[in-house]
């Protein structure tokens, strides 16, 4: 039997011992992030090299008159792009999460977490099923939700006519709190682009307009390498799209536009990641002519298109489209795709997503990561994209709604495993990660608030 004194010292050692561990964690997050990096900027100059082709030069005037006059139809041009590459596609980004390590655990110091056997090793605090009930309490099975009952089954007054009254109450007194509280039960069609412009306190004053039209005219005068990356995303992803191929233009001015946006670069002094820098031509090295490349901080990668192709369909006006994407990626997306231990962050979804499988759906994790369909390789590029392009838009926008309740990505993790618990009896049958991939290949039939509601409320846990 310990005495109180010693009882309380061990557990100062432990405390002690989990800081340095905690430090320890960041410091090799820093080196992980640090590395992902300088792969990305390396195979970016290494593109700029083989094709002789500079970071950034000034169009020639022809050039520029040009395309001023096809700003609003740039999708109709058809530049040779075979050269061009992705910089980087997610399931690149999955293999550097795969080896992120803390040696710190290596000892057996956290027993709980040895038996974790997804492909996130790195230890980091998730929800379990009752925490996330109660952080997602509006989404339970006995409250009134948008995307449930406002089907055709059921009468729009026992909750859809008073949903849409209240909403418009709440968008006339302009109360950006009481905005986000009432989308957790979901927008009505009519209602979205308004209450979402006001929950990110978007409202297009002409400054604004003046802010986007300077972008655009830098756009005009100069001509990035990233200008083609873009061009190519587009043409890869939201081109194909049934849903998106419509708002091909407005894609290329808000993506074109946004990689000019130097305002981006202040989200890195709370995000952890490092903009990328490069250096004036004969300079290299040197740090005085060193320069955030793109001026946004921000390469893009293959699919980053579809995190703006969503909002095409609320909003028409340009100026007020970008700033909303602006706002959605340096609140939200710009997690998806960066390294770091914030619970909103794409290595904390990766690690919930696997701990809510492989704690509620035990045999179907296990005989997955027996026939080597790791359960994260298939849903990790649902995730990086915020499930855009995969789901039907308005099941993506009923999705999106309750990101901006929450304020919180983990809903994507939660949405991830219900779709295999809801295939699960499918999944059982396969005998390979292809037939693993071509069961969920389809999720354009899925219904998201039914999925949620039955893995969160109605699963015995």
């Amino acid at each position: 039997m310990l005495d109180p004194d010693s009882g309380l010292s061990l557990t100062i050692a432990r405390i002690v011992q989990r800081l340095k561990g905690s430090s320890l964690h960041s410091q090799l997050e820093r080196q992980a992030r640090g590395s992902w990096e300088k792969r990305i900027l390396k195979s970016l100059n290494s593109m700029c090299t083989e094709l002789s082709i500079p970071l950034a030069q000034k169009r020639p005037v022809s050039e520029q008159k040009e395309l001023l006059n096809k700003w609003n139809e740039m999708g109709t041009d058809e530049p040779d792009l075979s050269l061009f590459r992705p910089v980087y596609a997610p399931k690149d980004f999955l293999e550097v999460l795969m080896n992120l390590r803390n040696p710190n655990y290596e000892n057996g110091e956290q027993p709980s977490f040895r038996s974790h056997l997804g492909l996130i090793q790195v230890p980091l605090k998730v929800k379990d099923i009752p925490e996330l009930k109660e952080d997602f309490s509006e989404l339970s099975l006995n409250t009134g939700q948008l995307g449930i009952d406002d089907s055709a089954q059921v009468p729009p007054e026992f909750f859809e006519n008073e949903h849409v009254r209240v909403g418009q109450k709440v968008l006339a007194e302009q109360d950006s709190a009481a905005a986000q509280q009432y989308v957790r039960q979901g927008c009505p069609t009519a209602l979205r682009a308004d209450l979402w412009a006001l929950i990110l306190n978007i409202s297009n004053q002409p400054e604004d307009i003046l802010y986007y039209e300077q972008l655009k005219s830098n756009v005009i005068q100069h001509d990035l390498l990233v200008d083609s990356l873009i061009y190519k995303d587009v043409k890869l992803t939201a081109s194909n799209d049934d849903y998106y191929f419509v708002f091909e233009d407005y894609l290329y001015q808000v993506l074109l536009c946004f990689s000019r946006d130097t305002s981006v670069l202040e989200h890195f002094t709370y995000s952890s990641a490092t903009p990328p820098k490069s250096y004036i031509r004969g300079k290299l090295g040197m740090e005085e002519y060193a320069v955030f490349y793109p001026p946004n901080g921000v390469i893009p990668f293959h699919g980053f298109s579809m995190y703006v192709a969503p909002l095409c369909f609320l909003y028409h006006e340009p100026s007020k489209l970008y700033q909303i994407f602006r706002e959605m990626y340096v609140r939200f997306f710009f997690r998806l795709h960066s390294i770091s231990s914030h619970p909103s962050g794409i290595v904390s979804l990766c690690l919930l997503f696997e701990t809510l499988l492989q704690t509620h759906l035990p045999q179907l994790f296990y005989h997955l990561r027996e026939i080597g369909a790791q359960p994260l390789r298939i849903s990790f590029k649902w995730m990086v994209r915020a499930f855009s392009g995969y789901l039907a838009t308005d099941q993506l926008l009923l999705l999106w709604d309750r990101i901006l309740g929450y304020n919180s990505l983990e809903i994507l993790a939660v949405l991830a495993a219900a779709v295999f618990a809801f295939r699960a009896v499918n999944l059982m049958e396969v005998t390979s990660l292809a037939a693993a991939e071509a069961v969920l290949a389809d999720l354009s039939t899925l219904k998201v608030m039914p999925l949620l509601q039955i893995f969160l409320f109605a699963t015995v846990t």
